[in-house]
């Protein structure tokens, strides 16, 4: 039957994003494989510090060797930088001279959590407890009750350094935030859902057991907790005062639904983006621009301090790219293109009042290019201009990359904001791509391993 005209019309005028499910269902044993390195990174790297560790290894494995500024580089070869630990910084070097610009990829490794205050051991009503102050925006409600375990480092006063990871191996005990009964939480039911638990009331039960002795102990389970914490790391109650302690989830990455399309983990927002974006660097072979993949820290609370994007160590170290180089360091910052990298919100069927559907990301779709973020009147946003946004969407379709577009939800709901404004002010051209999440921000955050998977793939058309 021949088409009307209205129906060949509809063809050649409208658009739609398809589901990679349904039009390249070969992807999903490919995206299946691509996932199981990346299930592995989640749960190997549940902090900033273990990313950066688990990165470089990777790094190192593929021939990367640390930045050397006395040294030259040619074509093809490979280096990284860590930063604090916190931070790390990976390029292979173009055929291009650098003054024809970079290809930039900057994700973070920085994830919501909860962090034990300076001192935090206290004992209340035969109880011992961490005090926590949350990191970044979460839901404090949905952090109670979870299982989690606690990482990070302890310096010691003789200036040992202490790797702290208990929850994670088989037969370690695990922490818990408690909440109440639906029987007595009347009162707590009136509250607003932002306050059903407070960010003082996230205490963090590490003990129950006294330490038995002859004389009256003030606090004999605080002390016994404190023993045990010595017999394990050697440390006691001052060491906290030099330490960095954060409580995560102790769950391990897993596959959701009976088809296992889906990905569960802790940490996805944004460690999903850095890793696509680490495979994309370790890929790029003798590529036609130098590459600088950016895995940076603080993201989550802005991007302050030294070791997040609102400092200058990506544009130092770019600065000493380009001294090597005898290149002018403005004409390569003017040239160069960065995608920076992050998560966006999809779409939620179960919440759909606060998308906006025609704008929104959606699961199974593909990468999500996000033009800008910012709250209310794009506040905040870098807004990608429309010739980048072409130069982007036609990297992406010759290598046959399956994309979208998306908003973070509707224009007056909220919004957000990403790395993007920070590698802007360097006078670089740069546009938000990443994963679609659903339960963003949560303890178990979920994505599509078909987006995944496809984020790589637009990543290493950037490189290529």
């Amino acid at each position: 039957m021949d088409k009307t005209i209205g129906q060949t019309l509809q063809e050649e005028l409208t658009f739609k994003f398809p589901h990679i499910g349904k039009d390249a269902p070969e992807q999903i044993g490919e995206a299946e494989q691509f996932c199981t390195g990346y299930k592995r990174f989640l749960d190997n790297g549940k902090t900033e510090r273990e990313c950066v560790r688990e990165a470089a290894a990777m790094l190192e494995m593929q021939g990367y060797v640390p930045f050397d500024t006395t040294k030259s580089y040619k074509a093809g070869d490979k280096v990284y930088q860590i930063n604090r630990g916190k931070a790390i910084l990976a390029t292979t070097f173009g055929r291009e001279g650098l003054e024809k610009g970079l290809r930039m990829n900057g994700a973070h490794i920085d994830s919501p959590r909860l962090d034990l205050k300076p001192n935090p051991v206290y004992e209340k009503n035969d109880l011992a407890y961490f005090k926590t102050h949350y990191y970044g925006g979460i839901r404090k409600y949905q952090w109670a009750t979870v299982p989690l375990a606690m990482h990070g480092v302890i310096i010691k006063k003789s200036g040992e350094v202490m790797e702290v990871n208990i929850g994670e191996k088989e037969g370690d005990p695990v922490f818990c935030i408690t909440d109440l009964l639906p029987h007595l939480a009347a009162d707590q039911n009136d509250r607003k859902l932002g306050d059903g638990l407070k960010g003082e009331e996230l205490n963090v039960i590490i003990g129950s057991l006294p330490f038995n002795d002859e004389a009256e102990l003030k606090e004999p389970v605080k002390l016994m907790t404190l023993k045990l914490l010595h017999d394990r790391l050697g440390i006691t109650e001052a060491d906290f005062l030099r330490a960095e302690i954060e409580l995560v989830p102790a769950q391990k990455a897993s596959d959701v639904g009976l088809d296992r399309s889906i990905i569960g983990a802790y940490g996805q927002d944004d460690r999903v983006c850095a890793y696509t974006a680490l495979m994309a660097e370790i890929d790029a072979v003798n590529p036609e621009y130098t590459t600088v993949t950016v895995l940076a820290d603080k993201e989550e609370i802005g991007s302050d301090g030294n070791t997040g994007l609102n400092s200058h160590f990506v544009l130092h170290y770019i600065e000493d790219l380009a001294e090597m180089a005898h290149a002018n360091v403005r004409t390569v910052l003017r040239n160069s293109i960065c995608l920076s990298s992050d998560v966006n919100a999809a779409y939620d069927p179960t919440f759909a009042s606060v998308y906006e559907e025609r704008n929104s990301c959606y699961i199974n779709k593909g990468c999500v290019l996000t033009k800008y973020t910012g709250v209310r009147g794009k506040a905040g946003s870098n807004d990608a201009s429309a010739e980048l946004m072409a130069k982007v969407i036609a990297m992406m379709d010759k290598e046959g990359v399956y994309w979208q577009i998306g908003e973070l939800g509707a224009v007056d709901q909220g919004g957000g904001g990403t790395i993007a404004k920070y590698v802007a002010a360097m006078d670089v051209d740069v546009v938000d791509l990443g994963v679609p999440i659903l339960s963003m921000h949560s303890p178990f955050e979920l994505s599509s391993k078909l987006d995944v998977y496809n984020t790589y793939k637009a990543f290493r058309a950037f490189y290529k």
